[in-house]
């Protein structure tokens, strides 16, 4: 809507300039100043004004030379632009880099770029799991459905553990058969956190309830994952089926072509990879063996066994970091994720 209006030839430019507010006008006034005087600027600013600005620098797209003029004689000077300025992601995250540390030019970047209202359910993250788990357990299953449908599958895992079992596979089930909920009760919701716990929250989900529930059940450690699936599977076994083949696992490795097994090596944290191996089966230690050179297997041969015994959330951890590598690099498109042509080998 508003790139149509900023690039519409036939719109008067007074109209244009009158309907955009503070926060647009400010970001068109940077981009038309240039990097070095907008960082210096920007590093004047409370985070949230960074924020608010960055939002609406992101979302102008190509302005009209006439429509920049305007604003900058609005702000008592004259400015002059034959082509034009773009304000995309790009040319923010440019302004952002030059002007903040790096961690906060990230996180205001990851913000910008995900769906609308993307502060208010990242900052609930920040509340301990025992805070917000207490919360829920008073709350109907539909309406903490809801909340945890929103949050980041970690953290809704963490929530989870500390929930009655009962409760939980009952939250689950509601989130899988969730049908759309209306923003305005997305946002009853978002105003009744606010008021609880005082802080920004909002991110709306469109994602598959399934493969939402596998990312969860992913970020389980092995006895949550066992005591929550067989009560689920108790509950619904054809909805737990489902999820179980969306999950996919340090294990579910196997199911891999050689040539991708090859790319996650050249991403993943090597140093990581000794201890998850540790717990890996032998058929995953030797898929990834293969992938190497004989001494760069037998250094990672040695490296397992110099660890000794290990604490099983440990290796846990490892691997579920080498399994958020890959699912990204499958998001991403790089790596095929479906069953190889192997699956119907015996695993001795």
């Amino acid at each position: 809507m508003l790139n149509a209006m900023l690039t519409n030839p036939d719109m008067p430019v007074e109209s244009i300039v009158a309907s955009l507010n503070g926060r647009q006008k400010v970001a068109i006034l940077m981009l038309a100043a240039g990097r070095e005087k907008s960082s210096k600027i920007l590093k004047q600013l409370h985070e949230d004004e960074v924020r608010d600005i960055s939002l609406a620098m992101s979302g102008l797209g190509l302005i009209r030379a006439q429509i920049v003029e305007a604003v900058c004689y609005e702000f008592s000077r004259n400015f002059e632009a034959a082509e034009g300025l773009i304000g995309n992601y790009e040319t923010t995250e440019t302004f952002l880099r030059k002007a903040l540390p790096t961690e906060l030019a990230d996180k205001i970047i990851e913000e910008i770029r995900g769906p609308n209202h993307t502060s208010m359910w990242d900052k609930l993250v920040n509340i301990p799991e025992g805070v917000l788990a207490n919360y829920l357990r008073n709350e109907y299953p539909q309406t903490s459905a809801v909340i945890l449908s929103h949050l980041q599958p970690a953290y809704a895992a963490r929530i989870f553990v500390l929930l009655p079992e009962d409760y939980a596979t009952e939250v689950m089930t509601r989130i899988l058969h969730m049908e759309t909920v209306q923003q305005s009760v997305i946002d009853s919701v978002e105003a009744t956190l606010r008021t609880e716990f005082m802080t920004s929250v909002g991110r709306s989900s469109g994602r598959n309830s399934y493969q939402l529930l596998a990312d969860i059940f992913n970020n389980f450690d092995r006895n949550t994952e066992a005591r929550l699936s067989e009560a689920m599977d108790h509950m619904n076994h054809d909805d737990m089926e489902k999820v179980k083949a969306l999950m996919f696992t340090f294990e579910d490795i196997k199911r891999l072509q050689h040539e991708d097994l090859m790319k996650i090596i050249r991403e993943i944290d090597m140093e990581k990879l000794p201890l998850a191996l540790k717990g890996a089966s032998q058929t995953v230690r030797e898929m990834f063996l293969e992938c190497m050179s004989k001494r760069a297997g037998k250094i990672l041969i040695e490296e397992i066994s110099a660890l000794g015994p290990v604490r099983v959330r440990d290796a846990d951890a490892a691997q579920m970091e080498i399994v958020i590598t890959i699912k990204n690099m499958a998001n991403a498109g790089e790596i095929d994720l479906g069953p190889s042509d192997n699956d119907d080998e015996m695993i001795m």
